[in-house]
């Protein structure tokens, strides 16, 4: 008997393999999931026709006005991708249905149609495509809805996004679910064996004209940057030359807390530690912390639970560390000294100081290397951090004041307290006399 084989990304293989209720894949453009995705669907279908199973597969997304804005096209061009597929389905203007009349494709765009599809019939597979803006309400529907199952076989749920949120439902749901029932996978653009030239020149485009929204469009990483984000390019270029990576802290050398201040009150600014160390001439960024309205006392808590004690560990300040806290009436540079810790207050730059630093941070990045796994959230900021911008007037107004500046200014005062390593001078030893 003749076997058909599919060629789809070797990465996507062990998703489809075995038993699964969910099936998924995410990542950045160019990968071959959605592609990929649509193969498999209809190789389903196939078999299960071939097993004399009828039943529908339906491809959703969260918005959609009119076929046009469905996965019908990527469907078609799938199927006939491969002879087998094109001999077993009839595909029409607005239809896509097998032959032998047991398995029909069905479209539907859960943000209006999400109640009809209680009653669309015996659903085998459920792709929804696009997921990343589905709502947790739409998830919770859909997902009772496919509870068809038979000898060997049970309903499943298909789902393929490009990232943009971390706190998106998709992302909790079916990215982050330790469940051996639930299969995915990263697929991006090196992942795709047919990656055509012309999304080559794109992408090499992007990441030399459009560096802040390269990681997300390509890499499939979480929108962390605008446009005009002030190191976006530095941080891909870190990225790159493997400077974001396995960077723990040296045991022997002394960790600098570098700080931002908030206040206690629920309205208050963030508070911010970056622990980084200074190693000849490399900067090595270890780990990041930011609250909001915590007191000294939980700053101090994380310091302690990290290994962060006084006989380790020094505080440097932004000018107004030596002010008082308007609800505890203590400074923090006062405060941290009476825990311990050795206290330095970063005399105010003047006018300018936040372009300074920016300016600074941009000079000393080729030398900067991140802790991937605790300094996630940091690189976020930084990512994020850009020019306000006047519209009417089209000029640049300064840094944005907004939830990335209290980590982004921190990171530039590190960067300011840095100083070029002196190089040790010769030993001068005294003459001895040959008597």
């Amino acid at each position: 008997m003749a076997v058909a084989q599919l060629k789809i990304p070797e990465k996507l293989i062990p998703v489809f393999q075995g038993a699964a209720d969910v099936r998924s894949a995410w990542g950045g453009r160019g990968s071959g999931k959605t592609r990929g995705f649509a193969k498999m669907i209809a190789a389903r279908g196939y078999v299960y026709g071939k097993q004399g199973i009828s039943g529908i597969l339906l491809c959703g997304r969260q918005f959609m006005n009119s076929l046009a804005d469905s996965s019908f096209e990527e469907c078609v061009r799938a199927i006939e991708d491969e002879p087998f597929l094109k001999a077993y389905y009839e595909i029409g203007d607005t239809y896509i249905r097998s032959r032998d009349k047991r398995i029909w494709f069905a479209f539907a765009g859960l943000d209006r149609n999400i109640a009809s599809i209680k009653s669309k019939g015996r659903i085998l597979i459920c792709w929804v495509d696009e997921a990343e803006p589905v709502t947790d309400d739409a998830w919770t529907t859909l997902v009772p809805t496919l509870r068809e199952e038979g000898d060997d076989w049970n309903a499943e749920l298909w789902v393929t996004w490009n990232p943009k949120r971390k706190k998106a439902p998709v992302e909790s749901r079916f990215r982050f679910m330790k469940d051996p029932l639930i299969k995915g996978v990263l697929l991006n653009w090196r992942d795709n064996p047919k990656f055509p030239a012309k999304l080559e020149r794109e992408r090499l485009r992007d990441l030399e004209l459009r560096p802040e929204q390269y990681p997300h469009i390509w890499e499939g990483e979480y929108v962390t940057a605008l446009e005009g984000a002030y190191f976006i390019k530095h941080l891909t270029k870190a990225r790159e030359e493997n400077r974001i990576g396995f960077f723990p802290a040296d045991p022997l050398m002394t960790i600098r807390l570098i700080c931002d201040i908030g206040g206690t009150g629920a309205k208050a600014d963030a508070f911010v530690i970056w622990a980084v160390q200074f190693i000849g001439r490399e900067m090595r960024v270890v780990n990041y912390y930011e609250v909001v309205g915590q007191p000294i006392d939980a700053h101090l808590a994380w310091c302690r639970s990290h290994g962060y004690t006084p006989d380790r560990a020094q505080f440097w300040l932004p000018h107004d560390g030596s002010t008082q806290d308007k609800v505890y009436d203590v400074s923090y540079e006062s405060a941290l000294e009476r825990a311990g810790y050795s206290v330095t207050v970063v005399p105010n730059q003047g006018k300018g100081a936040a372009m300074a630093r920016v300016e600074r941070v941009r000079e000393l990045f080729p030398q900067i290397r991140f802790h991937e796994e605790t300094t996630e959230d940091g690189r976020a900021a930084l990512g994020w951090y850009h020019e306000k911008w006047d519209s009417i007037r089209d000029i640049g107004l300064g840094p944005e004041h907004d939830w990335a500046s209290h980590g982004s200014d921190a990171f530039g005062l590190a960067c300011v307290i840095w100083e070029e390593p002196k190089e040790s001078q010769p030993l001068n030893y005294p003459k001895l006399n040959n008597a």
